[in-house]
Parts: structure tokens; C-alpha cells; sequence
């Protein structure tokens, strides 16, 4: 049984009661109603009120792209439960929980959703989506682990596979769910 985690958000002037759906693993995990990055409730409701969603404010989500020391890249499978179900991502990553700076977050993802524990990752760069209201930060790490010992998380991921360096180059929008990494990383790039 999952019991609600997050308390009721009122006060003293509260007007308007609005009910929904009980909150995504997103929102659990991030302690905030209807916060995920792709959720349309806050920006709906701007505009339902006649207000501008608040300028400068956006979700923070890192992503880590995993290259084993013999130059392939581990592609993590996209849960059927999720958007883009099937599809191949090229990182393990999401959103930061609160406190967690861009490291800890990193660090964080690519421990759940492939099982790599790595203290050591390089950041490629920051990339804001206006569109989503998200500041992306893209790490790398680089490992020699073993490449069959690869772990996967309930509800996200259902498969993994390690791909060389072209052939993830040359993956169309059929198969990966993101390109949003590749500029970053130069083999990668078209």
C-alpha cells in the first residue's frame, strides 16, 4: 500500500480546493506536488489564473554517459510504463532531489538505474530547455567494471546493451529517446 507522502499545500486565504490523482514516483521522490518536469498542471494553471509561471525557475536533472575503458557506451532501456517506453537512452539520469547539488545527483542516478558506483565524473557541459523549464547537467564517467554486472531499476529501466561509439552516432529518433548528450561528446556528433 503507498500511502500519500506529501502533505496538503494551504493556508488562512486558501479560496479554491483542487483535487488530483495521486502524486507520480517523480513527485514522491521529489516531495512536491506535480513536480515532474514534463507535468503541465503548474504552467495549466498559470494560465487558467491569467499568471505568468515564474520566471528563472527551473528543475534541475543530470545525466551520466557511461564508456567502458574499451570504448563502448551502455545504453539503458526505457521501461514500457514510461514515455518513450522500449526506446534506448544513451545516459542513466533524472530529476535532482531536494539539497542535491549536480554531483550528488549524478552520482546518485547512475547508482540506481545501472548499479556503477563512481565518484569520479566529469561534467560536459549545461544545456536549458525552455520548453521543459530545465537546466540539464551532463556528466561522463568512464569505468572498467564489468559489463555484465549492469543493474536495473524497477519502473525505469528493462534492459541494457553496450554499443560502440558509431553505432550510437548513428541511432535515429525511432530508437533513442534523447540526442541531447551527443553535442557534447565529439565522436558522438554527426
Amino acid at each position: 500500500m503507498l500511502i500519500h507522502p506529501i502533505d496538503p499545500v494551504y493556508d488562512a486565504g486558501s479560496r479554491v480546493l483542487l483535487l488530483g490523482s495521486f502524486p507520480s514516483p517523480k513527485s514522491r521522490e521529489m516531495g512536491f506536488p506535480y513536480g515532474h518536469p514534463q507535468n503541465r498542471f503548474w504552467p495549466v494553471l498559470a494560465a487558467l489564473w491569467g499568471e505568468p509561471v515564474p520566471e528563472g525557475l527551473f528543475h534541475l536533472v543530470c545525466d551520466v554517459l557511461v564508456r567502458h575503458t574499451d570504448g563502448t557506451y551502455l545504453l539503458m532501456q526505457r521501461d514500457l510504463s514510461k514515455k518513450g517506453g522500449g526506446l534506448w537512452e544513451a545516459t542513466a539520469g533524472g530529476s535532482a532531489l531536494r539539497g542535491e547539488d549536480p554531483l550528488k545527483c549524478a552520482e546518485r542516478e547512475l547508482r540506481e538505474e545501472t548499479g556503477i558506483i563512481s565518484h569520479t565524473l566529469t561534467e560536459l557541459g549545461r544545456l536549458v530547455s525552455r520548453e521543459t523549464r530545465s537546466l540539464y547537467v551532463e556528466f561522463l564517467c568512464v569505468t572498467d567494471g564489468d559489463k555484465e554486472a549492469i543493474t536495473l531499476q524497477e519502473g525505469e529501466t528493462m534492459g541494457y546493451r553496450w554499443v560502440s561509439g558509431e553505432t550510437l552516432k548513428h541511432m535515429g529518433p525511432h530508437e533513442l529517446v534523447t540526442r541531447r548528450m551527443q553535442p557534447l561528446v565529439p565522436e558522438l556528433w554527426r
